[in-house]
């Protein structure tokens, strides 16, 4: 696997994207790290830290939200997936109508204008119909929708856990082999 970009939007939930990077960091991967203005508050708030500080921890390519003539933006790049995580309601919204007005938009629909892969992790509770009805548009397209609701049949013991829980299944998605988590034997029960 090439390039893959990690977009964090404003929605609750930035751990997940900097778990993503340091995850994909750890296993050689090539990061284009793009963090929107309120991805930015976020993930000050929640996780303690900047974009640049993240970037900079995870080897990882920062690119600025407001150039969408940056790379990941492009069609002709070599980017294998692009993962909105988290995604907030109003970039699900943004995306089902075809708005590219920032780099991690733009990105997201190269991503599906090209038919490479696309995840977001929406991480909003309750959904309102707004948020299914594009979720499901964005699916029918060929999106893929991990909502961050991590399962607990692995008995998480953290917050990490429950991390991981996630992260695990966006990489699944990638088609990345990994040790992040546990997985279901069928023995459990």
């Amino acid at each position: 696997m090439g390039e893959v970009v990690i977009g964090i939007s404003g929605a609750s939930g930035a751990v997940y994207g900097k778990r993503l990077a340091e995850v994909l960091s750890e296993m050689g991967k090539t990061v284009r790290l793009v963090v929107t203005d309120s991805g930015k508050l976020t993930l000050k708030h929640e996780c303690d830290t900047t974009p640049e500080a993240l970037a900079a921890a995870t080897n990882a390519i920062l690119e600025d939200a407001k150039n969408v003539g940056a790379k990941s933006a492009s069609g002709s790049a070599k980017i294998d997936a692009v993962v909105i995580c988290p995604c907030s309601g109003t970039t699900i919204g943004k995306l089902a109508a075809g708005i590219s007005d920032n780099l991690v938009t733009r990105s997201a629909i190269v991503a599906m204008k090209e038919r490479r892969k696309l995840i977001i992790v929406p991480r909003e509770a309750p959904y309102a119909t707004v948020h299914l009805e594009n979720m499901a548009k964005l699916s029918q397209w060929g999106t893929i929708v991990i909502p961050a609701s991590p399962g607990f049949y692995n008995h998480p013991k953290s917050i990490d856990d429950l991390v991981d829980f996630i992260v695990a299944r966006i990489l699944d998605q990638l088609g990345l082999e990994h040790s992040v988590g546990r997985r279901w034997t069928g023995d459990e029960i």
